[in-house]
């Protein structure tokens, strides 16, 4: 299975039609900021684009977009904030969408008690569909968190002047649970990699600056799951 995963779009896509294998991809993954401050037409307008090359998407708003965006996707059936998807019994995918609060006052952010409430919510959700596909001969699908706003000091959350400004409860969340993978974003200059033990972190940065990542997971190999940040 391979999987394509972006974000930080804010309503540029740049050249994302020409990532190599986006048209036969098995899913692509909106990780967040689909707009700049924008609602449900602006929102629209991104997905209808990326669903031109391929319609296999799931998404979540990010935290210039605003409440309405989540709305609509859960209209679409393929948002990710605050819960889990089983896709096609290969994979377990949870999102968090928004951020953690800042200065700037944009239109969805969290405190850090509200995003560990989504979090517990998303993962109740995971764990069931884990349990249901792992019964029998099968084993548990790998978790792959996509959380727009990374977790607290790594690589992947570090301002220009070296402030780090990620989510403490994203950290505690890997931390207790370790994922395979945390797909983030928010933070553009922090375009990156880092380890929360045996969880790999990945901030693609942003897409119109050609920073996107590719999942592949190995099926008949347990479910092995490779990211490379390209």
């Amino acid at each position: 299975m391979k999987i394509i995963a972006f974000g930080d779009i804010h309503m540029s896509l740049g050249n994302f039609a020409q990532i190599p294998g986006i048209k036969t991809a098995d899913l692509i993954i909106l990780t967040g900021d689909l707009t700049n401050l924008g609602g449900r037409s602006e929102a629209k307008e991104i997905l209808n684009q990326v669903m031109t090359v391929n319609p296999r998407v799931f998404a979540q708003l990010g935290n210039l977009d605003r409440p309405e965006v989540d709305t609509y996707l859960n209209e679409l059936d393929i948002n990710l904030h605050g819960q889990a998807r089983l896709f096609q019994r290969q994979v377990c995918l949870m999102g968090l969408g928004g951020s953690n609060l800042t200065p700037f006052k944009t239109p969805t952010e969290f405190t850090e008690e509200e995003l560990s409430t989504s979090l517990n919510q998303a993962h109740e959700q995971a764990r069931a569909f884990m349990d249901l596909s792992g019964s029998g001969k099968h084993r548990n699908p790998p978790l792959i968190f996509i959380s727009h706003t990374p977790p607290l000091n790594t690589k992947t959350d570090q301002l220009d002047g070296g402030v780090h400004v990620g989510s403490t409860a994203v950290r505690h969340f890997i931390e207790k649970q370790q994922p395979a993978l945390c797909l983030c974003g928010h933070i553009h200059e922090a375009k990156g990699e880092d380890w929360i033990g045996k969880t790999h972190i990945l901030n693609p940065g942003m897409i119109h600056q050609q920073g996107w990542i590719e999942i592949d997971i190995d099926s008949s190999h347990h479910g092995h799951v490779k990211a490379v940040l390209r």
